[in-house]
């Protein structure tokens, strides 16, 4: 239904430049203060736009997101209130 999308934290030099990544994929926040922005794609076509942001001359350093790895089904074996003392 919906397309695989892959996130990636890109360190930037200049933030009024970095308006220009909404070309690649979806920018979702940028911060100006510690300049970076962060921003998702299509998982498929994600390695040759990489490429692509890469080359600009703006782009510091690109972090790959691992937020759709972690874990988000709990479980409830245990309950830590008794275990606190509540």
């Amino acid at each position: 239904m919906f397309a695989e999308r892959t996130g990636y934290i890109i360190w930037v030099s200049d933030v009024k430049a970095a308006r220009n990544l909404e070309k690649y994929g979806s920018v979702h926040y940028i911060s100006k203060r510690l300049q970076y922005v962060v921003m998702y794609m299509d998982a498929h076509r994600a390695e040759d736009t990489i490429k692509n942001i890469r080359r600009l001359p703006y782009v510091r350093k690109i972090e790959r997101s691992f937020r759709n790895e972690i874990k988000t089904e709990y479980s409830k074996s245990q309950d830590k209130t008794n275990f606190y003392g509540m």
